[in-house]
This record gives C-alpha cells, structure tokens and sequence, in this order.
C-alpha cells in the first residue's frame, strides 16, 4: 500500500521543514495521488508545501498492546509536552469490529496522528469510521484532522466542539511553542458529531457506548465501553501515575467517579499512565488525591486563609504520589479554592 507526504516548510525557513502524511490507503501512487487530491487539508498560513510524493507504507513509530481481544491502546509518556514527543502524552486507543475500526483520542499533534494511523493499518485494513474524543483537551485531539482525512466522523461530548472553538487559537499558539517546527499542520477539529446522551456506535456485530458527563475532569468528559471486552476508556476522568489535572468542577469529578463503572468494566484504561487498570481499584489513588483536595480546601476556606495562601499547603503530602506534581497541582488548588469558598 501507498501514501503520499507532502513536506511543509515555515514560510521564510526553508531550513524548518516537515514531512507530513496524506492518508490515501492506497494499492498504487496514480491511486495514491488521486486520492490525495480529494482529501488533501489546507495546510494552514505561514507554510509552504511542496509537491506530493507517493512512498510505500511505512511502519509506525507508536507500540500499540492488544489489552482485549480486538481492543488495542497506546500509553503517551508521563512527560510534559515537548519537542522530542511531538505530544505523544496521552493514551490512545482503537476498537476493531466485523466492519470497521473506532480510534479512542488522537495524540497532541499532526505527527502523532499519523502514527496512529498508521498503527491501525498495520493491524486491519477496516475502514477507520469514528475518532471518538474523550474530552477538550489538546494533548487528545490535535491528531484527529488526519484520521478524519481518512474518512472517520469525530465524535465528542455535546459540549467539545464549543469548547474546542473557544479554545483552539490558545492550544494550537501554546502546543506550537512547546513542540516546534514537528506540531506544524496541527488543527484544533472542530467539525465534530455532539453526543448529549448515552449514545451506541456499532463497528459491526461490536456494540460501544459513549456516555456523555457532567462537568467533572473538564466541561467536556466523554467515556466509552466496550460491552464484547467489557473495556471502559476512562480519558482523563481517570489518572495513573501522572498527577490529576482539574480544568472542570472537584465535585463534579468525584460524584462522576462514584457514577462510573456500571455495567462494571473488567478493565479501565486512564487517560495518562497504566494504560490498563482494574476497578475500582484503579480509580483509588485519584479518589484520595480528589478527596484530600476537596477537604483541605474546605479547611482552608474555613480558616479564612487566602488563595495564595491555600496553594502552599493544600495537598502537599500529595506530592511523592504523581509526577509531574508541580506542574499541575497548584493549578487545582486554584479551581477547588475558586468552586468551593462559596459553598
């Protein structure tokens, strides 16, 4: 099979150059080209693209595990978006059915994409049909454009494609700059089908449920199961090892983890670390960090200390259980203090 890259340059830099991939899925390159041509993205301003050139398939650069009969997941680095990971600091995960296949989130940019793409074709030549986004956040979704151009419908809570709008000038301005020249072509989806309430996709005698939460880990938290592998992928409703970020509502979180889990998975994948779990045990070291969150930030309102305050000493001894703590906590802090001091 073939495919075609298109290498980008920044306008004004020739020597800043991209090779990106056009999924064409094709047996040969006068296929491959035409292809190419229906599909091809706008590849945005401030590049130049230069002429198409058909290659064979290649091997892709991200390790997939088959946790499940048919259920296949990825594990993104415990790191902090860079330039050497592309944003590859989520997990990922694709679904195949008797028809066609259903990819679970999409990677931090373009690059990490395409390598999911071409991870799916290395194990069936099954129509991609869905890329179901578990939630806004940009390490999730800026892969999603390429898996689209390969014919799949995004599908996300009801609220995602909002909160993508409000939000995509800032993630694609902040992930450029933590990534480099490798996040270039990268696009915030926003063509996006809503689920507003548990929702079925069948992939062909395999049945997935996307169930839709209330503002929680995000405003935007989406999971979904498997019933043939009684799979549940958590997205970030769900942390291992990598310390819990909350851009939602504590409550929200913990009343959702207490929701989840019905019919009961045999396993979980999180959205960070593991990347399969068991549960509920699995879900037991964010409930304690959320819960030490909630009560300290009650304390501390109580006390009437300030929110400068309160983010030097709420969840401190949380510090030796997740990495990349100081990166994240003190961000919750500031939205437990903000939701909770008018309780």
């Amino acid at each position: 099979m073939f495919e075609i890259l298109v290498s980008l340059c920044l306008v004004g830099q020739p020597d800043l150059c991209q090779a990106r991939l056009v999924p064409t899925d094709a047996p040969d390159c006068a296929t491959a080209l035409a292809r190419a041509a229906k599909v091809a993205p706008e590849w945005g301003a401030g590049f130049t693209a230069g002429p198409p050139e058909c290659v064979p398939r290649r091997a892709s650069t991200l390790a997939f595990s088959e946790i499940a009969p048919g259920v296949y997941v990825h594990r993104g680095q415990v790191a902090d978006v860079a330039p050497e990971n592309l944003g590859d600091v989520a997990n990922i995960g694709f679904v195949i059915g008797r028809d066609s296949v259903a990819v679970i989130d999409s990677g931090g940019s373009r690059a990490i994409g395409e390598e999911v793409y071409l991870a799916v074709r290395a194990v069936t030549p099954k129509p991609i049909s869905h890329i179901i986004l578990t939630h806004m956040h940009p390490d999730h979704v800026f892969g999603a454009s390429v898996l689209a151009e390969a014919d799949a419908e995004i599908i996300g809570h009801r609220k995602l494609a909002q909160a993508l709008n409000a939000r995509a000038e800032t993630y694609e301005a902040s992930f450029a700059r933590l990534i480099g020249p490798g996040f270039s072509a990268s696009r915030a989806p926003l063509a996006i089908t809503p689920v507003a309430d548990s929702t079925v996709i069948d992939l062909g005698a395999r049945a997935l449920v996307l169930v839709p939460w209330e503002t929680a880990h995000s405003e935007s938290d989406l999971t979904v199961f498997d019933g043939e592998t009684a799979t549940l992928f958590a997205g970030d409703l769900l942390f291992d090892e990598h310390s819990p970020a909350l851009d939602g509502s504590l409550l929200g979180w913990l009343r959702v983890l207490d929701a989840m889990g019905t019919p009961p998975p045999a396993r979980v994948v999180p959205g960070h670390g593991g990347p399969v779990m068991g549960w509920p045990e699995g879900g037991e070291a964010l409930r304690r960090y959320l819960e030490t969150l909630r009560d300290e930030t009650r304390i501390a309102v109580a006390d009437g200390l300030r929110l400068s305050e309160a983010v030097e000493t709420v969840g401190q001894d949380e510090a030796d259980n997740w990495h990349l703590f100081d990166l994240f906590h003190r961000r919750n802090v500031t939205a437990a203090f903000t939701e909770l001091e008018w309780e």
